[in-house]
């Protein structure tokens, strides 16, 4: 399945998220790999863009920008996961929705909506942080997505020639 947005759904998604972009600690996740070989940043970016994608052609009706802001800060946990050698954060699945959470709350003042989309994102591993509304439903499903087709298919070429 391809998630083409309409250039319209691209530039309206632009607006949205150039100020957010446009943050050095935003763009500081450009520095972690979160799946294969791609970024934290742009993982988020692709979940952004299926989520709306998804929103719209199913006429989801969700709160839009709840829903792209909470896809674009839904890793924004601000390390590597993979380099934890002193176990700085254990149980990273079930620990960095919050740190993502409070710190998009520190560094730009979310809503509650937007809270939830983050907190959220990892149902049904974070049991009891079930999605409350239709734009985190979207997001965990855009999330779940995107981070299988990393994982399976943006891998490093030389992780391929090796494995």
């Amino acid at each position: 399945m391809k998630f083409t947005l309409t250039w319209q759904e691209r530039r309206a998604l632009c607006q949205l998220l150039r100020p957010y972009l446009k943050n050095s600690k935003v763009q500081q996740m450009n520095a972690y790999i979160q799946h294969g070989s791609v970024s934290t940043l742009q993982h988020c970016k692709y979940v952004a863009e299926v989520s709306c994608w998804l929103n719209n052609r199913f006429h989801l009706g969700a709160n839009r920008k709840a829903l792209i802001i909470g896809a674009l800060l839904h890793d924004f946990y601000l390390y590597d996961w993979h380099m934890d050698e002193n176990h700085e954060h254990p149980l990273h699945g079930f620990s960095h929705p919050e740190a993502a959470r409070k710190n998009a709350q520190h560094y730009f003042r979310i809503g509650k909506q937007t809270q939830d989309v983050i907190r959220c994102h990892m149902w049904p591993l974070t049991l009891t942080q079930v999605p409350t509304s239709r734009a985190a439903m979207i997001v965990c499903i855009a999330d779940k997505y995107c981070s299988l087709y990393e994982t399976l298919f943006l891998r490093k070429r030389k992780e391929r020639t090796h494995a």
